[in-house]
């Protein structure tokens, strides 16, 4: 009999040490769950909070700024600020303006740039990480992230020089043939059907110029669905198509989501495009044959004219209605975010 075995167990026995800190690794803290924390984590995460802090701050001063310069406008205009729809009065002591129509034309122009967008960005995602050969999704790629880089000004003269008179004989046919619907009507007080340059015009150009983002973000978040999730649907039997359809678009449809509210930011702020589309106000009767004023063509058409603080003030304010409107869109987006992910 050993002296081991007289007395009992080992306490080591079956127990691996931990490596002895050495070096370096002897002089580095050690968090609350026991692991070494390097001074190159403590300098990233130190930056990433800052920087994190620093846009909210950015944020926040933007908004104190543009709230102080509205205020003084706001209050003596004397007319309600979100339902008045008559012509803008900024001169004088008392002023009249209303963001009703800016809603309204900033709204609808997204909106169709929204729809006709969102279908072929997913599309084009699908072709490129599903069906495309490899050697041509670098060049498709390219030329759909390219679109990205041409100024809003050059889409600005497209659209008003080759797009508006091309689609001159469609607006004729629509309003021919689909009148009965609100969308076609014969235009009542802005008669730009001659020159193309409606609402229908300028959502189609604000649908070219987000649909780069929205199939960028969506491309890259179909690429990250999971091996397994496809391999397991491939198992069973499933087509390419339904292989895209149970597992690729489930996993990517927060991304897709999120894609689709960054286009839908730029088309909210877009100014120089549809500053030489749509600049003209319009009535509020959903007639896309009609022309408009969005928030930031208002303000971009009457910049020159800011020579006193409350005339300003006034334009500040639709600054400020778009500002928050973003903000409500972004809250939204990340809503349905949030509720898919869980």
């Amino acid at each position: 009999m050993t002296t081991s075995s007289l007395s009992g167990p080992d306490p080591m026995d079956g127990v691996i040490p931990g490596p002895i800190p050495t070096g370096d690794n002897a002089d580095r803290p050690e968090n609350g769950s026991g692991t070494v924390t390097r001074l190159g984590d403590r300098i990233f995460r130190t930056l990433s909070v800052g920087s994190g802090l620093l846009v909210s701050l950015i944020i926040g001063l933007i908004a104190l700024f543009l709230i102080i310069q509205a205020v003084p406008a706001l209050a003596k205009n004397s007319e309600n600020f979100f339902t008045y729809t008559g012509t803008w009065v900024t001169d004088g002591d008392t002023l009249q303006f209303g963001i009703l129509n800016l809603l309204y034309a900033t709204v609808v122009v997204s909106v169709i740039a929204l729809i006709l967008a969102m279908p072929v960005s997913l599309g084009i995602a699908i072709f490129l990480t599903q069906y495309a050969p490899k050697r041509l999704v670098g060049p498709i790629t390219y030329l759909v992230d390219l679109l990205a880089a041409v100024p809003s000004i050059v889409y600005g003269l497209w659209g008003i020089l080759v797009l508006g008179p091309a689609l001159v004989p469609v607006n004729t046919w629509l309003v021919g043939n689909l009148s009965f619907l609100p969308f076609f009507n014969e235009p009542t007080q802005v008669a730009n059907m001659s020159t193309g340059g409606t609402m229908l015009t300028g959502g189609i150009v604000l649908a070219v110029m987000i649909l780069p983002i929205i199939t960028a973000v969506t491309r890259e978040v179909f690429v990250q669905t999971p091996v397994g999730h496809r391999e397991a649907a491939l198992a069973l039997g499933a087509t390419k198509w339904e292989v895209v359809r149970v597992a690729i678009l489930p996993f990517g449809f927060s991304g897709y989501i999120s894609g689709s509210m960054l286009g839908l930011g730029r088309a909210l702020g877009e100014t120089m495009a549809l500053l030489l589309i749509i600049s003209t106000a319009g009535p509020l009767d959903f007639n896309l044959m009609e022309s408009g004023e969005t928030f930031a063509t208002k303000i971009a058409n009457n910049a020159a004219e800011f020579d006193s603080p409350l005339k300003t003030g006034a334009y500040i304010s639709a600054g400020l209605a778009l500002f928050v409107l973003t903000f409500v869109v972004n809250a939204a987006a990340r809503s349905v975010v949030t509720r898919k992910a869980k």
